[in-house]
């Protein structure tokens, strides 16, 4: 996914365009990791310093719900990041010290489950933690 794809998404779905929210799209799009909400405000308070934190999870909600960002919790808190451009199913690596991804390519579900009797998986969600070379050498 990219900004327009993203900006056509909310056009699509009927949601008002406004500069706010491109700036947000456009930070997730630039950043490539994830982010939680104070961090996206403090990136965006010399532009919009009136912005409130309520505007910002009310927005960030939305791009989950539209599936333009991807969520989950790291120590806690709720963080976010730019929905993958890569249609092939994937799973991440994720650095707790600067929230960047990497892609892992190989799904452990296939080598534990197989395909289960009964059931049909409709999806799931895998994550590693743990710290880049960059943050570990910090």
């Amino acid at each position: 996914m990219n900004v327009d794809q993203a900006l056509e998404i909310l056009k699509k779905e009927g949601y008002k365009y406004t500069g706010k929210r491109e700036e947000m799209i456009r930070i997730f799009a630039n950043q490539k990791r994830y982010m939680s909400a104070k961090e996206l405000l403090d990136l965006m308070k010399d532009e919009y310093p009136n912005l409130s934190f309520d505007t910002i999870y009310r927005n960030l909600s939305l791009f989950s719900d539209l599936n333009i960002l991807e969520e989950t919790e790291l120590s806690g808190e709720r963080k976010y990041r730019f929905q993958c451009s890569d249609d092939h199913h994937h799973h991440h690596l994720i650095c707790l010290g600067c929230g960047k991804t990497k892609h892992l390519r190989a799904c452990p579900l296939d080598g534990m489950l197989g395909a289960p009797e009964d059931f049909t998986i409709t999806g799931h969600k895998f994550e590693i933690y743990g710290y880049c070379s960059s943050c570990e050498a910090q």
